[in-house]
């Protein structure tokens, strides 16, 4: 950190925020306050769900709960801080919160990629390699894929941070964005950047299409083995559970590919801004409604776990 201290000429960041207009920062508050409350509830429940039914102790399902801890963590780092200049007004993040805030937002955003391409790889050989599935994904490979997706994350989202503050900030410490992201930081750098830009676009790239190739590929050949079903229902239900699944990966990528795969230059910061709502907060609120809420075992598992809870209650009263 001292490294990153003597780098810089600034110990604190102004964040401008997504608004200055008063009636719309309340309304933004709001809105906010209540997509970052769904996003735990869901999140985390769906995390207990998996935790306490059995029946939801598969591959898919700890996919699923690792993708809700990431999505709570991702959106954690950036929500509250959005919230309080809101309710305060205060612009301030001091330089070491700046730090944390890209390192844990960047991370998790990564981990939420390569989890996305696991449980692909997942459903793809659940549908296609039913008789083998077992073998497949066994216990060991789970947690490989898992811990892969996490070291992962991790390792990037170190080399982002230690490239972003060796740069210094010498002109100007007020970044035009709502939270501590790589461009708008490199955008306020009066270093050569150069490097940077390089380092972040291989690294998102590589991201970017190894991780949507391998959803891609696995949804490819999911539709094939559909189109060859011959119940008219069980094709509905696959393409349903679909088209659910590659809408939330398509404005996942759609807003990532975006925001870090063009050139500084090319970037607008009003719409960068609007493009990371989608993937800071909305996202993470909408994972457990499509992967999860959709799902007759997870509201079978809800509807068991809240019956004992009242028989419980009613043991007790």
């Amino acid at each position: 950190m001292a490294l990153m201290e003597n780098a810089s000429e600034v110990t604190e960041f102004i964040l401008v925020g997504l608004t200055d207009v008063l009636e719309l920062q309340i309304f933004l508050f709001i809105i906010f306050t209540l997509i970052y409350l769904i996003t735990l509830v869901g999140n985390f429940g769906m995390i207990m769900l998996i935790l306490l039914d059995s029946r939801l102790h598969t591959p898919m399902y700890f996919f699923l709960g690792n993708l809700s801890l990431v999505d709570c963590v991702y959106t954690s780092a950036v929500t509250p801080k959005v919230m309080v200049k809101f309710l305060t007004g205060s612009k301030i993040i001091s330089y070491n919160a700046c730090v944390t805030q890209m390192f844990f937002f960047a991370a998790f955003a990564t981990i939420e990629g390569f989890l996305l391409a696991s449980m692909a790889f997942d459903r793809h050989a659940a549908v296609c390699k039913l008789l083998h599935y077992t073998t497949i994904m066994t216990s060991s490979m789970c947690v490989l894929l898992v811990t892969g997706s996490y070291i992962c994350g991790l390792f990037q989202s170190s080399i982002h941070v230690a490239f972003t503050f060796h740069l210094s900030f010498c002109d100007s410490n007020v970044v035009n964005h709502f939270f501590c992201d790589i461009p708008p930081l490199l955008a306020l750098s009066c270093s050569d950047i150069h490097t940077n830009e390089i380092v972040l676009f291989i690294l998102a790239a590589f991201n970017i299409f190894f991780t949507l190739l391998i959803i891609l590929k696995s949804y490819i050949f999911i539709f094939i083995a559909i189109l060859r079903m011959h119940s008219a229902e069980g094709q509905k239900k696959a393409f349903s559970t679909c088209a659910y699944h590659l809408t939330t990966v398509s404005i996942f990528y759609g807003t990532t590919t975006f925001m870090y795969l063009q050139p500084s230059s090319g970037h607008s910061m009003d719409t960068d801004k609007i493009s990371s709502v989608f993937y800071t907060m909305v996202i993470p609120m909408l994972n457990p409604l499509v992967y999860s809420l959709r799902n007759k075992e997870v509201k079978s598992a809800f509807k068991v776990i809240t019956g004992k809870a009242e028989s419980s209650l009613g043991l007790s009263y």
